[in-house]
């Protein structure tokens, strides 16, 4: 019995950054296989955008190795708290959502993590349920509870406020509001990334401010790089994977993270034992088995996960396909023009490059083709017909000028 606490725990503790009551974790898990009695995970998602990427889904792939060890999963949909907005690393004040935007994100939402997680074992809830019955007077009352000069602790509200950046006194609200979900929900354990630790301690304080026996178990997890591996994932640096790409095109993104990235992402991500990753790299070490073999390796496994594992199989024979054959991919993104176009702006419109001065560098260093063929005239305008587009190996564009 003690060697599966100690599994569990170990299991629990991977890739975790910091866990503050490490002793209650204990006994929580050591209740659960001695009593059988299940604990509750709370993990909170505000819906302020319709799609999730796999930097999101290192908190949620924590939560299903808590349901394999007794937990029931309180996943917190923040509908009410997502019309002010984390402040968390925010430099400015969050642009308001419309109630109609946060449902229709929600229900993507919903959606998407039960491709990770037990629905059984999950609770789906909406803190606007209750947080909309606590009006004014509890409203107020919550901020009894907090300082002014300690929300100014914060790194983040510090640097607003000597820089005269303007603080919503709804922000100083919201760290209040996502610890009275904690209240409400009666919680063990709150899951967040290692920038949410303030509004995660606020659940252990209100708790203990309304007479909870015992308050939560904070477990917070780093943020995952993006594929460049330095920023963290993120759509608006176009560094991300999202959990709704189509196979073919997230196969390729995991397969061009670096070697030692790799590691990063099987450690948060992967499914494997942490035994399982050690062999493969010893392996690695060994010279037994190839880095990219690990990697394809990850990828079938994540591409599986949101898609199928038939699918993962043909985004890697694809993915090989182009590689080393040249072949062009069977599914690429369709842009029709009614009038000739230039080619720079093309581009930018495809996503093929972030701008048209970054376009007409590639096209002079040989990176762009058309047809299969070297482009060097950077002003060049494509008239009526149809072109494949490609920069570099992995990118390409189909266009159509009418």
């Amino acid at each position: 019995m003690q060697t599966k606490i100690d599994n569990a725990i170990k299991e629990i503790n991977r890739g975790s950054f910091e866990i503050i009551d490490e002793k209650r974790l204990g006994e929580l898990i050591k209740n659960y296989y001695e009593n059988g009695k299940n604990y509750y995970v709370k993990a909170g998602f505000d819906p302020t955008a319709p799609d999730i990427h796999l930097g999101h889904t290192v908190l949620i792939q924590k939560l299903a190795t808590f349901q394999k060890y007794g937990a029931i999963v309180q996943f917190l949909i923040g509908d009410f708290t997502a019309t002010i907005g984390d402040p968390t690393g925010k430099n400015q004040t969050r642009k308001i959502l419309n109630k109609d935007d946060i449902l229709k994100n929600a229900q993507t939402y919903k959606t998407q993590v039960f491709k990770i997680l037990d629905e059984e074992k999950t609770d789906v809830v909406f803190n606007s349920s209750w947080l909309n019955d606590l009006g004014a007077s509890g409203i107020m009352e919550l901020t009894t509870h907090l300082t002014v000069a300690r929300m100014l602790e914060r790194d983040d509200f510090s640097k607003r406020f000597k820089s005269n950046t303007p603080i919503s006194v709804s922000e100083f609200i919201y760290p209040l509001l996502q610890g009275y979900d904690s209240v409400h929900l009666k919680s063990d354990i709150e899951l967040g990334g290692t920038d949410q630790k303030f509004n995660l301690l606020m659940g252990r304080q209100l708790q203990g401010v309304y007479g909870h026996k015992n308050t939560q178990v904070v477990l917070m997890m780093p943020i995952l790089e993006g594929l460049d591996g330095i920023n963290k994932m993120s759509k608006s640096l176009k560094n991300y994977i999202g959990v709704d790409d189509k196979p073919n095109e997230m196969f390729a993104k995991i397969l061009s993270i670096s070697d030692t990235l790799m590691w990063r992402y099987y450690e948060l991500l992967s499914e494997l034992s942490l035994s399982e990753i050690e062999k493969l790299q010893i392996d690695i070490k060994n010279g037994t088995i190839h880095p990219k073999n690990v990697k394809e390796q990850l990828g079938v496994e994540i591409v599986s996960r949101f898609h199928s594992y038939e699918l993962a199989l043909g985004a890697k024979e694809e993915f090989n396909n182009i590689h080393k054959h040249g072949s062009v991919p069977s599914e690429i993104d369709e842009f029709i023009y009614e009038d000739q176009i230039w080619i720079a702006k093309v581009l930018v419109e495809s996503n093929l490059i972030n701008s048209t001065s970054q376009a007409r560098r590639d096209i002079k260093q040989g990176a762009v083709k058309i047809d299969g063929q070297k482009v060097n005239d950077e002003q060049l305008k494509l008239s009526i017909g149809e072109y494949i587009i490609q920069k570099g190996k992995k990118g390409f564009a189909k266009v159509i000028v009418k």
